[in-house]
């Protein structure tokens, strides 16, 4: 018990934390030359091309100081503000903490929402300055900042760089000095949190633990907390780069669990392991409940595959606890599912993931978030809108509430007023200014978190030359002036393209997302009206002219009414196809609503 040391790493994406768990499991000997790559724990083709972790990852490793052997249990966690579902989970599971910190960017957004989340559960902070080796580092400065932020001494700081393989000893030596060991509970009956799950076809579900008292057996009959079905343990094991089966995992450590379940809703993340004889009726707090931010539908592109992508996505889930989806039909699309993101990252990721790990070629309609709605008979009844279709018709109804946010946006000096201007466009509001250092500023805004949906996140990057760091918490509702826009392509509203937005900006995004469909929708034999309407009124409309055959081109000489009767022709057919005519919207449709500003 007392050489176990569980830690997670946790920093703002891309501050070196992929790069620093290949180097300790390097150290410790606990991969063979074989076996090395970069982004070792990385192991989905997605992280590895966009250089990201989505998925937190867990392994042991064996350490050996001053004569004692001991076990280290990493838990890597995401750095993106749209996984930190993903850090609360690790955090819960763990004593201990690195907080990276890259020597040249300095302290972000993410690292502080993450560090606060670390200091809720009581983890003991390790600070670890990385990439001191960049010409463009400055450690002296970054070091202040560390101190300022923790509270701690310049002695604490390990300086290291994790491509090259600095400090890394120093590092290893610090988790074992500082993070505490387990507390022992071993003669307690047996409690372990699940911290994640993962779908193997051949074996079921392997399910990752962590144990918090008494210990778990291979053939133990076992019952979760959630659904309270038992279970018998067929095999249990610890983490390596492979599983290592074992008999037994006792209080402190973590491993892996296979019962043979091959329903996906029996496992849920964050539920607790008894045994089946426990009458405990109380569970460990886990981490936090998720809280999705962004719904978008998401539709089999052939209506027959709508029982497979069911299955596909619930295997997913499994996979990541942050997706919520439920049913749903739509008049344009047929059947398909409402599902609740953490942001528009994590909507893209799924929809990745949707496509190369199940073959599933899928729609997604345009993303917007929940809504509240009061109508007048009864003004204290609450209505969730989560798609445009919900909101009560406009006479009955009283007000609308939307979400905010309360976003943190850590700058350059330099930056400081285009990054204002894109906030205030936003409806953002401005609450706080403080001057980190001199030449980095943070602002506190309140801002509607429909309008960080769409583009912001881009946008920020994009007018701060990549230097602005994000991250936002939800704060609450705002009543607002809202209304439902509709499209309509050849005078039948399309319910997968419906929005709704705020009065203000409606005419302009009207306009825009009409001019938008005339791009991009394929011309027919007839002529196509995009409108974009409030109720009954048009407020925009483009038109996409019909694809015309020459019917003149055999006419050569002779008198003008031979011409003109064949064009009259062609326009009665135009007429009366233009009546039948459906027209087919590309998926890049539904997804060039959210780049209207490219």
């Amino acid at each position: 018990m007392e050489n176990i040391r569980n830690f997670c790493i946790i920093a703002h994406i891309d501050h070196g934390k992929s790069t620093l768990a290949d180097r300790l499991l390097d150290q410790t000997g606990s991969v063979t030359d074989r076996e090395k790559q970069d982004q070792l724990l990385d192991d989905m083709d997605l992280e590895r091309e966009r250089g990201i972790t989505i998925k937190s990852h867990a392994i042991q490793m064996d350490y050996t100081f001053n004569g004692k052997k001991y076990t280290l249990n990493l838990i890597d966690t995401p750095g993106h503000v749209d996984f930190s579902y993903e850090v609360s989970r690790s955090i819960a599971a763990c004593e201990g903490a690195l907080l990276i910190v890259d020597a040249a960017q300095s302290i972000q957004a993410q690292t502080i929402s993450n560090l606060y989340l670390a200091l809720e559960n009581d983890l003991e902070i390790i600070p670890v300055l990385n990439k001191i080796d960049l010409p463009s580092a400055k450690p002296e400065e970054v070091s202040d900042n560390i101190v300022d932020l923790l509270g701690c001494t310049h002695d604490d700081i390990i300086q290291a760089s994790a491509k090259n393989g600095i400090g890394i000893e120093n590092i290893l030596e610090a988790i074992v000095e500082k993070i505490p060991s387990p507390k022992n509970k071993l003669d307690d009956e047996l409690k372990a949190l699940i911290f994640d799950s993962v779908y193997n076809p051949f074996r079921g579900i392997e399910i990752y633990f962590r144990v918090f008292s008494g210990r778990i057996r291979k053939g133990q009959v076992i019952k979760f907390f959630a659904t309270n079905k038992t279970y018998n343990v067929d095999e249990v094991g610890t983490l390596g780069l492979k599983q290592k089966p074992k008999n037994e995992i006792a209080c402190g450590d973590v491993g892996y669990l296979i019962t043979g379940i091959k329903n996906a809703k029996e496992v849920k993340v964050g539920d607790t392991i008894f045994d089946s004889k426990s009458t405990s009726t109380v569970a460990i707090s886990g981490f936090e409940d998720v809280k999705p931010m962004v719904f978008a539908g998401i539709y089999p592109i052939d209506t027959d595959d709508y029982e497979d992508l069911r299955n596909s996505m619930e295997k997913l889930q499994l996979n990541d606890a942050s997706l919520v989806f439920t049913p749903e039909n739509s008049s344009a699309l047929g059947f398909g599912f409402r599902c609740g993101f953490l942001g528009m990252l994590h909507l893209e990721i799924i929809q990745e993931r949707l496509e190369r790990e199940f073959n599933m070629a899928v729609i997604t309609t345009v993303p917007n978030v929940s809504y509240h709605a009061y109508i007048k008979k009864d003004p204290n009844k609450r209505i969730i809108v989560n798609t445009p279709s919900d909101l009560p018709d406009p006479t009955y109804l009283n007000h609308v509430e939307e979400p905010y946010i309360k976003a943190s946006i850590i700058t350059k000096s330099d930056f400081v007023g285009p990054v204002m201007s894109l906030c205030i466009e936003k409806r953002g509001e401005i609450k706080n200014q403080t001057y980190l250092t001199t030449e980095r500023v943070e602002l506190i805004f309140d801002m509607p978190l429909a309008e960080i949906v769409f583009d912001f996140y881009d946008r920020l990057k994009s007018i701060s030359k990549g230097y602005a760091s994000f991250d936002y918490t939800p704060i609450g509702f705002k009543p607002s002036k809202l209304i439902k826009m509709d499209i309509l392509l050849n005078s039948n509203s399309v319910d997968a393209l419906s929005a709704l937005i705020h009065f203000d900006n409606a005419y302009s995004m009207g306009k825009k997302i009409c001019e938008k469909l005339k791009e991009l929708i394929p011309r027919q034999q007839f002529d196509i009206p995009v409108q974009a309407s409030i109720g009954s009124k048009i407020i925009a409309r483009e038109t996409i002219k019909a694809v015309r055959k020459d019917v003149t081109a055999k006419c050569y000489g002779g008198d003008i009414t031979r011409k003109r009767k064949l064009l009259e022709k062609q326009k009665k057919g135009k007429k009366k196809m233009r009546q039948i005519g459906n027209v087919e919207i590309p998926q890049q449709a539904f997804m060039a609503v959210l780049k209207l500003n490219d």
